[in-house]
């Protein structure tokens, strides 16, 4: 079982991936605009498939083990969609609406918890979340710089906003760690309605985005993304 000390280097690796994926935005010169567009939707398309790949893959199929496969599985899933409907709305209706960072956010701070939660129950496939997550969030830091730069925000604010994301993985990471080991129903339902959340802003913010006219390629990059997740897999077995 990973120590509570791996946790979180493991969470906090995740969190880096974020300004990260912020920084190699802001040192991103292509100069074609065309190009730039094309390269910038292909990226938001492998953060969407490394996310569908993590629920696919990990989220779900551990969540319905530490349930015991039980049917009221499905309506956490539901439920989760709807909270981070909910949230979403909220966040419109008070003009704070900026997709893919709220996405990101929405994400990581419930991965972090699941995994926690995962290493204490000595899950399996705990290494791998940890390695999901900070492939997702790498992409989804990226995509985040250029929303957040595009509506006004200077470059620096930005950068110091996303190291500050970083605490949050260890912070939830470690509470996941010493409360949700004993509680595998509650891991369970967190798991789920995080998966249900991320469905919902996959196809409600993210995917979206993805299509271009007159260019197919971009959402390739989603196949890409959900391979890699399963490759992770494939290496646990």
């Amino acid at each position: 079982m990973p120590s509570l000390s791996q946790i979180i280097l493991l969470t906090a690796a995740g969190g880096a991936c974020i300004p990260l994926g912020g920084y190699i935005a802001s040192h991103s010169n292509i100069r074609r605009r065309w190009l730039a567009k094309e390269f910038r939707h292909a990226i938001i398309a492998l953060g969407a498939g490394i996310l569908l790949g993590a629920v696919a893959m990990v989220l779900v199929p551990e969540a319905l083990k530490h349930m015991n496969y039980s049917i009221w599985a499905t309506a956490l899933l539901l439920g989760g969609g709807l909270l981070f409907y909910g949230l979403e709305r909220y966040l419109d209706i008070h003009r704070h609406a900026a997709p893919q960072f709220t996405g990101m956010l929405l994400d990581f701070i419930p991965e972090s918890l699941a995994l926690g939660g995962l290493a204490a129950a000595d899950a399996d496939s705990t290494v791998l979340l940890a390695v999901l997550i900070g492939m997702q969030n790498l992409p989804e830091g990226f995509n985040a710089y250029q929303e957040l730069c595009d509506a006004g925000s200077s470059r620096k604010k930005v950068l110091w906003m996303m190291l500050a994301l970083i605490p949050l993985g260890p912070l939830f990471g470690a509470t996941g760690y010493y409360f949700l080991g004993e509680l595998p129903n509650i891991l369970g339902a967190i798991l789920l309605i995080a998966s249900g959340g991320i469905l919902y802003l996959i196809f409600q913010d993210i995917a979206p985005q993805v299509p271009l006219r007159k260019h197919r390629s971009p959402p390739l990059a989603a196949v890409i993304g959900f391979a890699l997740a399963m490759l992770g897999t494939l290496f646990t077995h």
